[in-house]
Formats: structure tokens, C-alpha cells, sequence
């Protein structure tokens, strides 16, 4: 993790040097929990150092005719076309998504990441190689954001306001929600009235009820 930074700056440079029309620096500690102030500081360094520093930046297209650059594109090119292809011969996105074609690929992808790294193949520093040796020595200092327990009665009291304030209203929009799902109407657009009545948990139930709870199949 203490590396991520590293990662998130070669992440950027590429971004950049594709013509990225906005760009986003993780902070390195944000897959395990709330960015702490001194990692978002880092985060941001990261894009002012690249704008303000890093003189290639300034170039439009410094990377322009380079080789790799330019076979890298008509590779991934190719193979973005050739997942469209397999879509569309699933009946598009709805006849794909009905037959799980996008579920499935992503675990199976997701299968195949984690069995490289479990292998080796794929080198994640100081995750499966270049270790550090005197990391079970090693305080963690994480600091881990949680909240207090009045911030937590203060949400819950919220939250049960809300679901007093429009009882009627939010039976009625999760079973109009409900309908949209069954006869494949356009959901979003009864979703986004649910909102003004309902909170998520009542929603995603609702949806629930309906549709069924994934479960991953391993």
C-alpha cells in the first residue's frame, strides 16, 4: 500500500500523455479507509508536480509517432472491438446481461488477476515480491477513519425521520419501482422519484424482492 503513490504517478503520466481530459490521483491509503490528510496531500502533489514541474507536460503530444504508444492503441483498439462483437452477437447489452456474459467475464477476469499474483506472474511489489523483510516488526501506522457514536445515532435518527416523513409515499414509489422492473420498463427514471421517498436500504430491498440477491459463483 505504501507504494500506491508510486503506482498512482505512473498512472498519471500516462493519462496525461493520452490526453486525458480530467484526471483523479488516488491517495494511497483509499482501499482501506477514509484518505488521511497527509495522503490526500500526496495525492494532489502528485498532479502539481506533473503540471508544474515535469516539463513534458507542457507538450500537447509530447508521445506523438512513437511506436509502442501507437501500437498499444491499435491493440486495445482491436480488442475493444472484438468484445463489441461478442455483445452484439449476444443480442447487445440487455441480451448479454440476460444470459450473465457480463458478470461471468468479470470474474473470470477477476479470477485470472488474483491467480497471477497468487503464482507470481504478475509482480505486485512488496505484495508478492521484493517483500519487506521486517514488516511483521513493523508498527502499522494507519490511521483509520470511524465514526463516533454520536455521528452514528445522528444518522440513524435521520434515517428513521425520513422513513416516518413519507410512508405512503415511498410504498407506493417502491411498488411502482417494482412494476418498471418486471415489465422492463425504463427503471431510471422511476428510480429517480423513489429517491425523493425512499433510503437505498428500502430500494435496494425492493429491487431485491423482485430480481433476487447476487451471489458470486466461484
Amino acid at each position: 500500500m505504501d507504494f500506491n503513490d508510486i503506482r498512482t504517478t505512473l498512472q498519471a503520466l500516462i493519462a496525461i500523455n493520452d490526453n486525458c481530459n480530467s484526471l483523479h490521483t488516488n491517495a494511497y491509503d483509499e482501499a482501506v479507509t477514509t484518505p488521511t490528510e497527509e495522503s490526500v496531500r500526496r495525492a494532489m502533489a502528485i498532479q502539481l508536480i506533473i503540471n508544474k514541474e515535469y516539463g513534458l507536460a507542457k507538450n500537447e503530444n509530447s508521445l506523438q509517432g512513437s511506436f509502442i504508444v501507437d501500437e498499444l492503441t491499435d491493440l486495445v483498439e482491436e480488442a475493444v472491438l472484438r468484445e463489441f462483437e461478442r455483445i452484439s452477437e449476444r443480442g447487445g447489452v440487455l441480451g448479454a446481461m440476460e444470459t450473465g456474459y457480463q458478470r461471468g467475464k468479470i470474474q473470470d477476469e477477476s479470477m485470472n488477476y488474483e491467480m497471477l499474483k497468487h503464482t507470481g506472474e504478475l509482480p505486485i511489489i512488496g505484495v508478492n515480491t521484493f517483500k519487506n523483510p521486517m514488516a511483521d516488526e513493523t508498527e502499522s501506522s494507519i490511521e483509520l477513519a470511524r465514526s463516533t457514536e454520536e455521528e452514528k445515532q445522528s444518522q440513524l435518527s435521520r434515517l428513521k425521520a425520513v422513513h416516518e416523513k413519507n410512508g405512503e409515499k415511498a410504498v407506493e414509489s417502491l411498488k411502482a419501482l417494482q412494476i418498471a422492473v418486471q415489465n422492463k420498463q425504463n427503471v431510471f427514471e422511476v428510480l429517480m422519484e423513489a429517491g425523493r421517498y425512499c433510503s437505498l436500504g428500502q430500494i435496494t430491498d425492493a429491487f431485491f424482492e423482485v430480481g433476487g440477491q447476487y451471489r458470486r459463483n466461484m
